[in-house]
């Protein structure tokens, strides 16, 4: 009966339309109620959860990605894109892809990565002759990529979850592969959707433009270099190497490139301080839900059921992938990992799999949950710009699915495209 409370409590709430963080919190303090448990503990977990200081990572690396987005970062990758493949039939779906790629590199966010690369080339294709909605599902499907290349926060998120045991850096590093397998294989569905229904080609761009295009760029992308060049070096922790990078991305903003006023920095400020406050919010309560679940058990019976129906790792990955694709439908990528890690994680372990491999799994399986209705909050942002229905989307994306599954297939099973690249570079 206590365990009807606290997952029916959340459901219900979360059907009713309240914030799933709002949701999570209550949800736990109903339980606690509900089982005579003093509240203060709850409150304890909540403040437990946000006291860590690897979580510092979080704010400064959506400030630096807010300020390179708004500072005209995603336009100059753009065109970036436009000289390795804008020359090729389809050639700005391919360039929306590879500026997602790059932007990535920076931002680590799929809806900021949508928000910013899709106000750009949304309309540049639609201009161009490209169906609105191929537009828009080739935008949402690429912001995939920030998720799994380096420095996503969506790791950091994942150490938390798992008791800060798992290196961040090496969760950085392993989802480098897969993060480019899943931009290839989706520029080869694109390639062949250009090629069948005779998509425009762009212009070559000449070398002395280029030139000027990849000197403007390299500014924002030496922000990557140096964070994992930083890591790797022992110059900096993970942590410090965020706060780096938010110091780089304002120098290069507001000196280099200088297209962004300084009276609207505070409002940059104010936006990055709302987001970040509905993170450290969804980790609180979160932390507060994972620790009802703990004293009711969840964990072992999860782990009960799984090592009844599965006597292999592969089939047991199989399960939990096929569980994670459905609740990611419903719920967003952070407290999916915040909630399933504790419970998964034990589980996985005891069938030998990696937990760095673990956590890009689970980074790209959510992370396809968000193209994904019900919810979906990066389609929801791809429709908007576009300014289609998420119904028509829905039904016309369903073949982009294809290379992020089989994408997904291949890191679940094929440990050595997350582990390879960790164990060189340590």
């Amino acid at each position: 009966m206590d365990l009807l409370v606290l997952l029916g409590s959340f459901t219900i709430l979360c059907l009713v339309g309240m914030p799933v963080a709002y949701a999570l919190g209550l949800g736990a303090i109903l339980a606690a109620l509900f089982t005579d448990l003093p509240l203060e503990a709850v409150m304890l977990k909540v403040s437990d959860g946000t006291d860590d200081f690897a979580l510092l990572a979080i704010p400064f690396f959506i400030l630096a990605g807010g300020i390179m987005a708004e500072g005209g970062m995603a336009e100059r990758l753009v065109n970036l894109a436009k000289i390795f493949v804008g020359w090729i039939r389809g050639g700005l779906a391919l360039v929306n892809i590879l500026a997602s790629a790059f932007f990535g590199c920076i931002s680590g966010s799929s809806v900021a990565d949508t928000a910013s690369i899709g106000s750009v080339m949304i309309p540049q294709m639609i201009r161009e002759g490209y169906p609105r909605l191929f537009a828009v599902n080739v935008t949402v499907s690429g912001s995939l990529q920030p998720l799994l290349i380096p420095p996503s926060h969506n790791a950091v998120i994942y150490s938390l979850a798992a008791g800060g045991s798992v290196s961040i850096a090496d969760l950085f590093l392993a989802g480098a592969i897969p993060g480019f397998l899943l931009g290839l294989s989706l520029m080869v569905l694109v390639l062949v959707i250009a090629r069948r229904n005779n998509y425009p080609k762009g212009e070559v761009i000449p070398l002395r433009r280029s030139l000027k295009i990849v000197v403007e760029a390299f500014w924002g992308l030496l922000t990557v270099l140096i964070i994992l060049g930083g890591i790797l070096g022992g110059i900096f922790t993970p942590t410090e190497s965020a706060a780096v990078a938010c110091i780089y991305s304002f120098c290069v903003t507001m000196f280099i490139y200088r297209d962004y006023k300084w009276s609207e920095l505070h409002i940059l400020v104010g936006r990055v301080v709302r987001t970040v406050g509905m993170v450290m919010l969804m980790i609180g309560f979160s932390v507060a839900f994972g620790y009802m679940m703990a004293l009711m058990q969840v964990p072992q019976r999860a782990a009960e059921f799984f090592l009844a129906v599965a006597d292999n790792k592969y089939t047991l990955l199989l399960l939990i992938n096929v569980v994670l694709l459905v609740l990611g439908t419903f719920m967003d990528l952070a407290p999916m990992l915040l909630i399933c890690t504790p419970i998964f994680l034990p589980i996985v372990k005891q069938f030998g799999v990696d937990p760095v491999h673990f956590g890009i799994i689970m980074i790209l399986n959510l992370g396809i949950g968000l193209l994904t209705p019900p919810v979906g909050p990066t389609l929801a942002v791809g429709c908007a710009i576009g300014k289609v229905s998420m119904e028509a989307v829905s039904k016309s994306i369903m073949v982009f699915y294809i290379p992020m599954l089989v994408v997904l297939a291949l890191v679940t099973y094929v440990p050595a495209l997350t582990l390879w690249l960790p164990s060189v570079l340590k």
